[in-house]
């Protein structure tokens, strides 16, 4: 499904600085990834090479049957649709509630609104928030915010789930639940990509875990556990 085949990021500044340093990894369906590696390795980059906001320097990104480094800026929208992204920030907007901030989604693909009607209850009670719809964000609880931006890369259904840091403002007790509701979501047959530098999460997970440091994959283990020297 996902295939990064030697791919390299060098951005020209001051003085060139590599991201990534010939990186190659496959990531089947249905699977649970942790991208670890301290801030600044290289795991955001990866992600924004998956989602087509940034482009190697040499290098394949594959999803599907999309080339992503190949897409011209009208394409990425159509790559997009099949992966949901959730940030640590959460991004939601400030003004629009919890059902308004996932039928956005909807409005901006241009979904009728029977479906937006239909959809944004169901993926709203999927992360447990059917009683907080109507709720804005600064009503929301951190755990609750993100519970929205997670309803909010799932509504169009995506293949994937990547979530970047997802966890990185919240307290232990929402840190589980997020983690918790991701996996129930890779149960439900989602690609799930999590990273993270969080220790206890990823012993936690004993899923598969792939290690970058300084812009290179130094370990990709089956039931990986957080090792950094």
């Amino acid at each position: 499904m996902i295939a990064f085949q030697n791919v390299s990021k060098v951005y020209e500044n001051h003085s060139a600085s590599t991201a990534l340093n010939s990186v190659t990894f496959k990531i089947e369906p249905n699977e649970f990834v942790s991208l670890v590696g301290r801030s600044g390795a290289g795991k955001s980059t990866i992600i924004k090479m998956l989602i087509g906001e940034d482009r190697p320097t040499k290098g394949r990104v594959i999803f599907g049957s999309y080339e992503v480094n190949k897409l011209k800026n009208h394409e990425l929208p159509f790559l997009r649709r099949h992966i949901g992204v959730v940030f640590q920030d959460f991004r939601l907007l400030p003004h629009k509630n919890a059902y308004e901030n996932v039928a956005f989604a909807l409005e901006v693909a241009g979904s009728p609104q029977q479906e937006i009607d239909e959809l944004v209850p169901q993926v709203l009670d999927l992360v447990g928030l059917s009683e907080r719809m109507y709720n804005f964000p600064h009503e929301l609880s951190g755990g609750e915010r993100q519970r929205v931006a997670i309803a909010r890369a799932m509504i169009h259904r995506p293949e994937v789930v990547v979530a970047d840091e997802p966890t990185g403002n919240l307290d232990p007790f929402n840190t589980w639940e997020i983690i918790k509701l991701l996996a129930k979501i890779n149960e439900l047959g989602t690609t799930v990509i999590l990273a993270t530098h969080d220790k206890e999460v990823i012993n936690f997970l004993k899923r598969r875990v792939i290690t970058i440091d300084k812009g290179e994959i130094i370990r990709d283990e089956e039931k990986g556990k957080f090792i950094l020297a």
